[in-house]
């Protein structure tokens, strides 16, 4: 990671809160949680801390990605949320928009992913020593030399929506890892976590929280 890092200064957006979680829209550029180094120290995590001393780590979003993001705030709900994560029992879908008109409505890829270790962060298909790696997805417009689409991952790989999308011909807009040329020059990548379906830590009740897709 550059040493530019410049992470927006947006206010905090609280999407939820009560006794046991927070759901925040994380911006994109803002890391999830600090990074090697001081320069890297603010991230997603230090600013609900500042709000929530007890906040808890759950799970991630890349830098560049925005969207709802969920918080324990007891190690109770930690936990609990924790095992939602690791058993996919959590759903969520995203926005994204993409390089080229994509003619198909839905579809799935099922491609295993490996770090592609000399190019770190970056990740690559491997069928013979990858992941498991699956993402279903629905084109919800195309014109213009572009797609939106609406990405549901089954598994939660690093850069996996970034990689499917690429290995479909179809970059998402504004990678800066993946996306060559015209796809690239755009001001941000075009990936956002628009819903997050849980288990209330407390109860078990379904809950399905949004944060509006920015662009």
């Amino acid at each position: 990671m550059s040493d530019d890092y410049n992470p927006p200064q947006d206010p905090l957006n609280i999407l939820h809160d009560d006794h046991e979680v927070i759901l925040v829209d994380k911006p994109s550029g803002l890391l999830s949680v600090p990074g090697k180094g001081e320069h890297l120290a603010d991230c997603l995590i230090a600013r609900v801390q500042a709000a929530f001393p007890m906040a808890l780590l759950v799970h991630r979003l890349d830098r560049d990605t925005s969207g709802v993001m969920i918080f324990a705030l007891t190690p109770h709900a930690q936990r609990h949320l924790g095992l939602q994560f690791e058993k996919r029992q959590t759903k969520k879908t995203y926005v994204a928009r993409v390089w080229g008109e994509i003619t198909e409505k839905t579809g799935t890829v099922d491609l295993p992913l490996i770090v592609d270790w000399p190019n770190r962060p970056k990740q690559m298909v491997d069928h013979d020593n990858g992941k498991q790696a699956v993402t279903d997805w629905r084109v919800v417009r195309a014109k213009n030399g572009e797609s939106r689409v609406r990405l549901m991952p089954h598994t939660g790989r690093s850069h996996q929506l970034r990689v499917h999308m690429l290995a479909m011909g179809h970059p998402i807009l504004g990678d800066p890892f993946y996306a060559e040329g015209a796809a690239r020059d755009y001001p941000r990548l075009m990936l956002h976590s628009e819903t997050l379906q849980f288990r209330h830590p407390d109860g078990g009740q379904g809950m399905r929280i949004t944060a509006k897709c920015p662009f």
